[in-house]
């Protein structure tokens, strides 16, 4: 596997349109080697033996039920807003001809 230069490094941020100063180039040039070495000691692993999978870990449905609690009313819901009408906001248009 390849290092990355700094030419490298350099057009990759040009094509990203990251302005980044020399500090930050050497630095960012030290870190993708870095993380390309480690992809080429992963790369001398033999895993003939394991099947290819998108997911390491077994997923789990975290999600809470979805219980009705207190909350707020109307009135204190939409105290903040800059501008109301009845129980909605009032925002200025957002898409040209929409009235």
């Amino acid at each position: 596997m390849a290092t990355l230069s700094r030419s490298d490094v350099e057009h990759v941020a040009h094509l990203a349109r990251l302005g980044l100063s020399d500090r930050e180039l050497t630095m960012l040039e030290g870190q993708l080697n870095h993380i390309l070495d480690q992809y080429r000691v992963l790369s001398e692993l033999d895993t003939t033996a394991i099947a290819p999978t998108a997911q390491t870990i077994e997923l789990e449905n975290i999600l809470r039920d979805d219980v009705p609690g207190p909350s707020l009313t109307t009135d204190e819901a939409l105290a903040g807003a800059p501008e109301r009408q009845g129980d909605y906001v009032v925002v200025p248009v957002v898409v040209e001809g929409a009235d």
